[in-house]
């Protein structure tokens, strides 16, 4: 068994692991808290508090899942709101779980519509024993307009909000991004000059997953409607990489301290946020699916990959790819990457054929009589779609060759002999 140092400090407060619950149908209650205490999880965002006079009346159904071929589901659409228990329920839930599990690590996570609602809420559960506080700036399926992601959107409320809720509190705070704008570095920043302390992203994506094709109307159906609400899961995971990055190379943004959420499933999804500069990491939906015990397999397959990388504690392991993702226009457009074929494992389904030639620059030929494929390098460019496609993994990057006329540079030759020798 291999044992090595989870624990990580994110702003200000240790944790045993990265691993929270995010603020979700997964974290609505004491026992359910309790219960994701006990499976090893390293914290817990409980579910969004709303003031006293906001009242919550859910719909049902409330989910829905896009699948794709095997998968049970690709994506997950949630159309729930924050905590639909009294505000008065949800402290005492929180003074209890900070009396019972006095060492775990509880972020209660709020929402208010007005000043004064976040500096209440920042008050009230900083004297319910919360350790810090996530402000909901991006719920997407709020009904009030001055609640949720139409918030995150705007920098200056995020700033306002973020001063009332200092005002509140002495407890180190961040704020939670909506992925539904074009840059999200705006009203970060904002948030931080707000005095947030940090900054957790991202929440999910406003979304119309599926359409019933008979009924012609959206998933779920509630009374013959629906409606444009949160899409997680796996599929996003992309999303929230790109934003995460964009904050860490905003220079503004470079040192703040990033909650990482989307699409986390896997102890390697958890690699790359920890990899592009999170230090704390909060899942949901792969936990709506699998079950509180996850966070087991997570937690030994990130130990076993330090392990391998030489490394015994998972700070030095934060931010070490931000620096290798550039701009587009800095890429190294220099050579191409031709394709290898392995004959002995193809299996000759002509799937990378039929895709070169439909989708890509007809370089991929047939061979009728063997029943396999050849790259005719005059016609190929090197986009390795035939790899992507090919279900057995039978082509993988091969020879790279300088493209005619271009000379190869001291830095690209190390680059390129590193590159070759990793493959």
């Amino acid at each position: 068994m291999v044992h090595k140092d989870l624990s990580i400090t994110f702003m200000g407060v240790k944790f045993p692991n990265p691993f929270c619950l995010s603020s979700s149908p997964v974290g609505n209650c004491y026992e359910m808290c309790a219960k994701a205490y006990e499976s090893g999880w390293g914290g817990v965002v409980f579910k969004t508090i709303g003031p006293k006079h906001y009242l919550i009346d859910e719909v049902s159904p409330r989910f829905d899942a896009l699948t794709k071929e095997n998968e049970p589901f690709v994506g997950f659409k949630n159309m729930e709101q924050i905590a639909e228990h009294p505000l008065e329920e949800n402290l005492a839930d929180l003074r209890k779980l900070k009396k019972n599990y006095p060492n775990n690590v509880l972020i209660a996570s709020i929402m208010g519509s007005n000043e004064e609602d976040w500096e209440t809420l920042a008050r009230l559960v900083t004297e319910a024993g919360a350790d810090m506080i996530e402000l909901n700036f991006s719920c997407p399926q709020m009904t009030s307009h001055a609640m949720g992601s139409d918030v995150g959107s705007n920098p200056k409320l995020c700033k306002k909000y973020c001063e009332a809720v200092r005002r509140g509190t002495h407890l180190p705070f961040m704020a939670k991004m909506t992925p539904n704008i074009t840059d999200m570095c705006d009203p970060a920043i904002a948030s931080i000059e707000g005095g947030a302390n940090g900054i957790s992203a991202i929440n999910t994506i406003k979304s119309i997953i599926n359409v019933d094709l008979d009924k012609k109307v959206g998933l779920p159906i509630i009374n013959g409607k629906s409606s444009i609400s949160g899409y997680s899961g796996k599929a996003v995971k992309p999303v929230a990489l790109r934003f995460i990055q964009q904050m860490r190379s905003n220079p503004k943004l470079k040192d703040a301290e990033l909650s990482g959420i989307g699409g986390i499933e896997t102890w390697e999804d958890a690699a790359e946020f920890i990899l592009l500069g999170c230090k704390n990491l909060q899942v949901t939906t792969a936990i709506m699916q699998y079950g509180y015990r996850i966070v087991e397999d997570l937690c030994n397959g990130l130990m076993h990959y330090m392990d391998e990388q030489g490394v015994d504690h998972l700070e030095d392991l934060v931010g070490l790819a931000n620096r290798n993702i550039i701009p587009a226009e800095e890429l190294d457009r220099d050579y191409i990457v031709y394709p290898e074929i392995n004959s002995d494992k193809c299996v000759g389904c002509g799937r990378c054929v039929i895709s070169c030639f439909d989708g890509a620059h007809q370089a991929m030929e047939w061979d009728e009589e063997k029943r396999r494929p050849n790259c005719n390098h005059d016609k190929c460019v090197g986009c390795l779609l035939c790899g992507l496609v090919c279900p057995v993994g039978a082509i993988k990057l091969g020879e790279k060759v300088l493209k005619p006329g271009r000379k190869i540079k001291n830095l690209q030759k190390v680059v390129l002999q590193a590159s070759m020798e990793k493959l």
